[in-house]
């Protein structure tokens, strides 16, 4: 009943990103194990931290939040000037590949399972690249976009963590 329930699920977010139009901004074809390696190296050289926006073509809200950030010229620079920002692809259960589905289940016990908080989830690496925060987006929605002052305010309250 689970697969069932999950498989119409994943059905209708594909249709409703059909329906966005809006930008795909994942890399299906990256190793994310590798993508995280590399920003944080990246992130260490500009002495920054990283944030993983993790979700996938297949969830309309990640992509309506890459869209809304890329939008947002405050909210870009803030994350420009303050972080690493990348999209982790992540497609809960439905790989048929196993060494793919094993390599998502590895990322998401090297960050204790975010999944539980939905799609997109945030998680902020230190620049060691060990999980310093994890942000559910739910929160930070506002009708069928996202809200400005919440979404800066998280951008603003972790650039002040460093």
């Amino acid at each position: 009943m689970k697969i069932r329930t999950f498989v119409i699920c994943l059905m209708v977010c594909t249709a409703l990103h059909a329906q966005t139009g809006l930008k795909k901004v994942y890399d299906e074809s990256v190793n994310p194990l590798e993508q995280i390696d590399k920003a944080v190296a990246a992130a260490q050289a500009a002495g920054k931290r990283v944030i993983c926006q993790v979700g996938g073509n297949w969830c309309p809200w990640c992509l309506r939040l890459a869209d809304f950030i890329e939008n947002d010229s405050t909210i870009s620079k803030v994350i420009e000037d303050n972080f690493v920002y990348i999209h982790v692809n992540y497609r809960p259960g439905t790989l048929s590949d196993s060494a793919k589905a094993a390599r998502d289940k590895t990322l998401m016990k090297r960050w204790n399972d975010p999944s539980h908080y939905g799609f997109p989830v945030l998680v902020v690496l230190d620049r060691k690249g060990k999980v310093a925060h994890i942000q559910e987006t739910g929160c930070l929605e506002r009708d069928k976009s996202y809200d400005r002052e919440k979404v800066l305010n998280f951008f603003n309250s972790e650039k002040e963590r460093k």
